[in-house]
């Protein structure tokens, strides 16, 4: 029998999975130094204390369950009484009155990118710390997310708030959180500006928008020479070297290139949910043709400070000027600027001094 004690525990231990699966893509375009593991690192400490506080609630709620007296039983004859339940489900799918007024608050970066793509730009009053394009965007450095400011959200008056996690709280005020969670594919970035759309009364700009990114990744993938044999990659989150696999939504990026990714085989099963934390043995044995570095901005690497660590100046990607300094929020975001990612790879190949298939 599962307990409401070790419900408690099984809500944390998700609580840490989400924490750590988020933090390995956002934490790159947050410009604060800090590393993926010094954020796992509090994520955990948070998710800690949840625990403690999960399991004292449930434990008031078993005394509760043990006190609480039996029902009644109806007299015969009599009707027994019922509490009427209405449950109120939100469908984001659902378009919305565009004259009505609408004030967003954005939790999230990339919500916050592609509410300004759709058109919508001028419903955002206020976006979160980390929400730093276009430059129009309404950043407020006390909105953070972690912890999130709900107060602070809630002083903006918003009739909507976007996230990438539910935030409790907001629906006691009623106020609607449309959660857009990271994205695993492709089509997930899609369906979101859709939802975005209808949310928003901006249905049409958001079908263009969709269509358009669609095209230009097409065109430039067309437009990519495919090398002779497959190019191996190393991409980087941060300099304690985590990475992303294949199965990841920044895995798929390179994938449409043919690129072979040296991190799958760190994580074969999994168990590091497709961001495994790799050692400089194993890249340096693995030496790839190309390595991508998603941690310029976070973590102040270049091809210089790659090429200056014990070991590392003799792989191939440093050797022949192969190392590419990729911007922090365009490799970890999964809106409109995907196309930008796309077209680094693309020029990444081309400019790669290995002999391509005609």
């Amino acid at each position: 029998m599962i307990t409401q004690s070790s419900k408690s525990s099984l809500r944390s231990l998700l609580k840490l999975v989400a924490l750590l699966l988020s933090l390995t893509l956002v934490v790159a375009a947050c410009g604060s130094g800090e590393t993926v593991a010094s954020v796992v690192e509090e994520a955990t400490d948070i998710v800690e204390e949840e625990a403690i506080e999960d399991e004292e609630e449930a434990m008031e709620d078993e005394d509760e369950e043990e006190e609480e007296p039996e029902e009644e039983e109806p007299e015969e004859g009599e009707e027994p009484e019922t509490e009427e339940v209405v449950d109120e489900i939100i469908d984001p799918n659902e378009e919305v009155d565009a004259e009505n007024d609408i004030v967003i608050v954005s939790m999230s970066p990339t919500a916050t990118e592609m509410l300004f793509a759709i058109g919508a730009g001028d419903y955002v009053v206020a976006a979160d710390d980390n929400s730093n394009y276009p430059a129009e965007a309404p950043t407020n450095a006390d909105l953070t997310n972690f912890p999130v400011n709900v107060e602070g959200i809630l002083s903006f008056g918003p009739t909507l708030v976007v996230s990438s996690g539910a935030i409790e709280g907001l629906d006691a005020v009623g106020v609607e959180n449309l959660v857009l969670p990271f994205a695993a594919t492709f089509d997930d970035t899609y369906t979101q500006i859709e939802q975005l759309g209808a949310a928003t009364g901006q249905v049409g700009e958001a079908a263009e928008l969709v269509s358009q990114i669609q095209t230009d990744i097409t065109t430039i993938v067309e437009a990519t020479e495919t090398p002779d044999a497959p190019l191996t990659y190393y991409h980087e989150l941060d300099d304690t070297l985590f990475s992303a696999t294949s199965s990841t939504f920044v895995g798929q990026v390179y994938s449409l290139f043919g690129l072979q990714n040296v991190a799958d085989s760190a994580d074969p099963d999994g168990e590091s949910f497709g961001f495994p934390q790799l050692n400089a043995e194993f890249l340096v044995t693995a030496d790839p043709d190309l390595i991508f570095l998603a941690d310029t901005i976070c973590c102040g690497q270049n091809s210089e400070t790659v090429a200056a660590r014990a070991g590392w100046e003799g792989l191939s990607a440093v050797t022949n000027g192969n190392v590419i300094e990729l911007n922090d929020d365009i490799a970890s975001r999964w809106g409109p600027r995907l196309v930008d990612y796309v077209q680094a790879i693309s020029d990444a190949i081309a400019t790669s001094n290995i002999p391509v298939a005609n």
